[in-house]
């Protein structure tokens, strides 16, 4: 009797299986999972407030408080991927009245800029790199819109992306946020591309807010996102007038769920339990490896790719070696080449996914990745042989 009341059948395609290719990921991110996070995150539901959940996530935070180098009590996964952690960190810190000074070196410092134009900063200052493919400085006392900046905006938070996605730029840290201090100011990091591929140290580089994400050099799959704030941070959010505008993100209920201010823990929101089981493998898998093991191996495999397409005869859009982000490599796409040639070619022919620009880069370069257990010499060369296959096959207008 119910079934004649229906008017929208059922969908055919899901009545049947689900089909799915395997594919090496080597572009900007998510990286491949490894069996070992694949089978974390098929374990059977606990419930959100079990004790054994409530354990991982401790277990979830010492992990993050390794990888960032710090002993920041308020550490702890957001529920979302690391565009949310963004929106956490900008909902947590500002609200109407201040002014956030955006270090913008790519599509990242972009996005930033915008949320803050969402939330009605009173000012929002945005502050441009050198030029495409550069950092600010390789050391912050060469600088000097560092301090211009800071002097003329008096900004409450200054943001800047570590490892810079798009661009494949990897900005220096050292001094900026003792600058920052020293002008009352708090220092917000992205490094959802760079955590566990290059050396960050929180507590030493005095950053008061510093996120990242799970789907990179830490092989977990897409939604959960590491995040920790200082003292001088939380600080500053507890002298608040008014509440975080999003109470998903407000930290004060997030941090109580993760246990950070030793009161009861109490629900806040049904948590991806099976992200989090994920994300406390692959957090596992970088202390096994140890942080310094990982960094080396990161900068050997992209000193490798980086050579390999040199001699393939293509340009690195990065021209400084020493502010190449070492887990995602720009190549300039060659001149006569659509870059969607080569990146279909590679996905159809080779089951690869690499990636063409993002933001200021869109059109301009491929994006190669190698992040976590992808951050190997077989990829490299695997790579490398697909792209000579892919340079040698695919149409070159001519000029």
């Amino acid at each position: 009797m119910a079934t004649s009341l229906l008017r929208v059948p059922p969908p055919q395609t899901l009545l049947r299986p689900l089909v799915l290719p395997e594919r090496l990921l080597l572009g900007p991110g998510p990286s491949n999972v490894p069996h070992r996070i694949q089978a974390a995150g098929g374990r059977q539901l606990l419930g959100h407030m079990h004790p054994e959940v409530l354990q991982v996530m401790d277990e979830i935070k010492a992990g993050i408080q390794y990888a960032f180098q710090t002993q920041n009590q308020l550490t702890l996964a957001i529920s979302g991927s690391g565009h949310c952690a963004m929106e956490a960190a900008l909902f947590n810190l500002l609200e109407y009245g201040d002014t956030i000074l955006v270090a913008i070196n790519g599509i990242w410092g972009q996005r930033a800029a915008d949320i803050a134009r969402r939330l009605g900063m009173l000012g929002t200052a945005r502050w441009h790199g050198r030029a495409e493919g550069t950092g600010f400085a390789s050391r912050v006392s060469e600088c000097e819109p560092y301090l211009a900046g800071l002097v003329q905006h008096k900004p409450s938070v200054l943001f800047i992306t570590h490892g810079e996605s798009s661009t494949g730029v990897l900005q220096p840290l050292e001094g900026l946020g003792e600058l920052c201090h020293g002008h009352d100011c708090l220092l917000l990091v992205d490094a959802v591309a760079s955590l566990g591929g290059v050396p960050i140290f929180m507590d030493q580089q005095e950053i008061d807010v510093l996120y990242s994400g799970s789907q990179k050099v830490l092989n977990s799959p897409p939604g959960s996102a590491p995040i920790s704030f200082s003292e001088r941070a939380r600080e500053k959010v507890l002298r608040r007038k008014t509440k975080p505008p999003s109470f998903y993100l407000d930290i004060g209920w997030l941090g109580n769920y993760w246990g950070c201010d030793r009161e009861p823990r109490r629900y806040h929101h049904t948590a991806p339990i099976n992200s989090f089981f994920s994300l406390r493998e692959g957090l596992a898998m970088l202390a096994e490896t140890g942080l310094e093991k990982s960094w080396e191996r990161h900068q050997a495999n992209c000193a490798r790719l980086c050579q390999g397409l040199l001699n393939l005869g293509l340009e690195l859009f990065v021209k400084e070696e020493k502010v190449r982000l070492p887990t995602i490599t720009t190549v300039r796409v060659p001149e006569g080449y659509n870059w969607k040639d080569i990146t279909a070619f590679l996905m159809d022919n080779h089951a690869m996914e690499i990636s063409g620009g993002l933001g200021p880069t869109v059109g301009k370069v491929l994006r190669i990745g190698l992040m976590g257990c992808n951050s190997t010499s077989e990829n490299v060369n695997r790579v490398l042989r697909a792209l000579q296959d892919a340079l040698g096959s695919c149409h070159r207008s001519q000029l």
